[in-house]
Order: structure tokens, then C-alpha cells, then sequence
């Protein structure tokens, strides 16, 4: 065989990798963070002791707000939250609460205040998921809104507005 067809092998060899690379790194989708990593493995329960794996909340866009009980502009925000949640979960979109909290605190208060979306308890714990996604003072209440991938797209520390959630609304 001649030098040059071997060279002419040897192209159409790394052409035909690169190519089959390329492929698979499409499919595989986008690299997780290991935040974005951990918060996906992460199960917690709902406030009657209910599983809640938030891998089953993967391939949809995703607003989830940390919030307390006990956090006046977290109260505040939790009536636009379910507005949010009616508005656009026919649209794929879901919200998770996940509260920085006791059990029977979050009970009560949902007794008072139903939510229509899944809450989570997260407790103290709920506030280093937090720092990692990107809330340096681990201050509430904290929404984090992430793509049908699983990549963080937005981060809000503090009470959300119509504004953030119409903007975060349209980058489904």
C-alpha cells in the first residue's frame, strides 16, 4: 500500500471519530454542574412524609423557590408562585416549593394557605442546596429556575415579581 493512500486512510479514519464524536455529544445533551448534579439526585419528602424525587421533575422547565413559614416575602410571594404554577403548567412548566422548615409548620401554613404545587421539605439542609445554586448568603426566599435539560437558567434572591416570572416564562 502507498504512503499516500495509508495518509489518505489514516484522514477518513479521524474524520469518521470526529464525526462519531460529534454525534454523541449532541445526544448526550449539556454538561450538569455539580450543583445542578446534586440538586437532580437530591429526594427529599413531601410535609405529610411523602417520596419527592426531584429527577422526576427532569425534561420540564423547572421554578423552584426555597421559602420559609417564617419569611414574611416568602408569604408574599407564594399566591404569585400558585398563579404561576395554574398559569403555565398546562404549558409544561412545574414549580416546587422547598421549604426551609419543620414539618408542622409547613402543614399548618398550607392549611391556611393551600399551595397547588409540590413542597418539599428541605430543611436547614435546604439552605446549603441553596448556596450551591447560587445564593451566596443562602438568603430567602431564593428561585431558581432551570431549562427541560436540568442547566440553571435564572437566579433570584428575594421576592419575585409578575416581571421576573412573565421574563422566566418566556425562555422555555
Amino acid at each position: 500500500m502507498s504512503m499516500q493512500r495509508r495518509h489518505l486512510l489514516g484522514l477518513v479514519a479521524l474524520a469518521a471519530a470526529a464525526a462519531g464524536a460529534g454525534v454523541a455529544w449532541r445526544h448526550r445533551g449539556p454538561m450538569l454542574s455539580e450543583a445542578e448534579q446534586a440538586f437532580w439526585a437530591a429526594r427529599f419528602t413531601d410535609p405529610e412524609g411523602r417520596a419527592l424525587d426531584l429527577a422526576s421533575f427532569r425534561g420540564h422547565p423547572v421554578l423552584v423557590n426555597f421559602w420559609a413559614t417564617w419569611c414574611p416575602p416568602c408569604v408574599e410571594e407564594l399566591p404569585m408562585l400558585n398563579g404561576f404554577h395554574t398559569a403555565h403548567g398546562p404549558k409544561g412548566w412545574r414549580v416546587l416549593g422547598l421549604a426551609v422548615d419543620q414539618p408542622r409548620a409547613v402543614q399548618a401554613f398550607m392549611g391556611r394557605l393551600p399551595l397547588n404545587f409540590p413542597v418539599g421539605m428541605a430543611g436547614f439542609s435546604g439552605v446549603e442546596l441553596s448556596r450551591a445554586l447560587g445564593n451566596p448568603n443562602g438568603g430567602l426566599p431564593f428561585s431558581v429556575v432551570f431549562d427541560r435539560s436540568g442547566v440553571v437558567l435564572h437566579r433570584k434572591v428575594g421576592k419575585v415579581s409578575e416581571a421576573d416570572l412573565a421574563a422566566w416564562a418566556q425562555t422555555s
